[in-house]
């Protein structure tokens, strides 16, 4: 496998520090998960962070890929989870991306249509490191399994895309404005709450996503 950079520059301001990965790894990025040209997948230049995307572009992470099972053109579902919550999707970490996926693919499974509303009952918005996420909230059943313990330098695997692939307004969320925490009663009684049962966390082949209508 191809050697990862990174790069430090203190003299950078912002949330996000100048960081670099290895082109050959972009490469397989877009050819593994079938990129056409049309998508105009861009590898970072030098120096540009995460948060430099050009014009009509938006930030992705490869981690959400390899371990969060996301595709493109995305689903419904997480677009809807992007206008809720009100955040830009390149403000999202890893960790908070299985948690969306691994949901969605639950509720797949049982047949369930995956909605914002039946997704609180499970997570609580957080914000860490300057990225959001989201947490089990304290009374509710944990339906996600053994998560992933940490994701290894994620932040400088980044890569742009066309915009045109998130159709929908995604702002860009102030870090000083304070993440509301919600006060919302556990749906106990509801059949749905106790069919999603708790597994862990897998990445699924192209086969089993597209079964579950959750990749073209």
């Amino acid at each position: 496998m191809a050697e990862e950079h990174v790069e430090d520059n203190h003299g950078e301001e912002g949330p996000v520090p100048v960081l670099r990965w290895d082109l050959g790894l972009f490469e397989q990025v877009v050819r593994n998960f079938r990129f056409p040209p049309e998508w105009d997948a861009r590898y970072p230049a030098q120096n540009q962070t995460a948060a430099d995307a050009p014009p009509g572009y938006i930030t992705l992470f490869e981690d959400f890929f390899l371990q969060g099972n996301f595709r493109l053109p995305t689903t419904n579902f997480m677009g809807n989870i992007l206008h809720f919550y009100n955040f830009h999707i390149s403000q999202m970490s890893p960790p908070g991306m299985v948690r969306v996926r691994h949901y969605e693919s639950l509720c797949r499974a049982h047949g369930i249509e995956p909605t914002v509303e039946k997704f609180q009952a499970f997570y609580q918005l957080i914000r860490t490191m300057g990225f959001f996420s989201f947490a089990s909230r304290g009374a509710t059943r944990k339906i996600l399994l053994n998560p992933p313990k940490s994701f290894h330098d994620w932040k400088p695997k980044f890569f742009f895309i066309h915009k045109e692939m998130l159709p929908i307004a995604m702002p860009f969320q102030a870090w000083t404005e304070p993440v509301l925490k919600e006060d919302l009663p556990i749906p106990k009684h509801e059949r749905w709450y106790h069919q999603l049962t708790p597994t862990s966390n897998r990445v699924f082949g192209e086969n089993v996503l597209i079964a579950a209508c959750m990749s073209d």
